[in-house]
């Protein structure tokens, strides 16, 4: 299972970037607009470096894309120290897969599938956006509603409208948790390669946390995923206090997740 992971990460980034090979990683950058890509150990190679990410850093520098680092970090285990030795903090995240159908949690709030033509396809995004600007990590917060409108009204429109194209396409996919008179207030996605689907992005306003809608959201992605077609479903947990979370839908913990990227 790690290793058809360790291959969706690999496939994923490159229908939308350059491959450029530094050493034994792979840098991905990414062709036009939207959110940047990361470099990660190539399919295959042996021990890295610190030698290693320090060239991979230079090369990020000079394209003006971020200095990070992701990778499964079972099946490359010199890449934590090396990543330290150059400079760069790393942080383990629990690795989970789904296992058998999720179970479905009972909430107030309607689930709901998003289109390409939602209307309020920007606020659903501004969740989001607010969810993981808060700084707060999952914390429950004074940040809701208002906040949300006021960031779906400040966004760029240029995102939703790729947006709605993948919808549209089926290359993404959305879900939201809808409060019967506060409108959208918990979201998450997927993005799928090689049938694996893997669960990003999922964020609750936070004055509305601690109410089950992100494991709501998570179970429901996970259905639709496999209503898809899609046979392997996995995300990757803040810390063990998140993974406790998801593993009370079904989610089982096979491995590590390693992001490396400067203080």
């Amino acid at each position: 299972m790690l290793q058809h992971i360790e291959a969706f990460y690999d496939a994923v980034p490159r229908a939308g970037a350059r491959v450029e090979r530094v050493g034994p990683l792979t840098l991905f950058v990414r062709e036009g607009v939207g959110w940047p890509y990361y470099a990660r150990p190539s399919p295959g190679t042996g021990p890295i470096t610190a030698d290693d990410v320090a060239a991979v850093r230079r090369r990020q520098v000079e394209l003006g894309v971020p200095q990070a680092l992701e990778w499964v970090a079972d099946l490359a285990p010199t890449l934590a120290g090396a990543a330290q030795r150059a400079g760069l903090v790393v942080r383990h995240c629990p690795l989970l897969v789904l296992s058998g159908a999720p179970v479905a949690t009972d909430v107030a709030a309607t689930l709901r599938v998003l289109s390409g033509g939602e209307p309020d396809l920007a606020v659903a995004e501004a969740v989001a956006h607010v969810g993981f600007g808060a700084g707060i990590g999952t914390r429950v917060g004074p940040a809701g509603p208002v906040e949300r409108d006021a960031a779906a009204l400040a966004g760029d429109p240029a995102p939703i409208e790729r947006l709605r194209a993948a919808l549209a396409d089926g290359s993404a996919a959305r879900a939201v948790a809808d409060d019967a008179a506060l409108g959208p207030v918990a979201v998450g996605g997927y993005q799928h390669a090689l049938g694996v689907a893997e669960i990003v992005g999922v964020a609750t306003l936070p004055a509305l946390r601690r109410r089950g809608l992100a494991a709501a959201v998570t179970a429901r992605l996970a259905e639709l995923a496999s209503e898809r077609g899609l046979t392997t479903v996995f995300l990757s947990a803040q810390d063990d206090d998140v993974a406790r979370v998801y593993e009370r839908i079904g989610f089982t913990r096979i491995g590590t997740a390693g992001l490396a990227e400067p203080a």
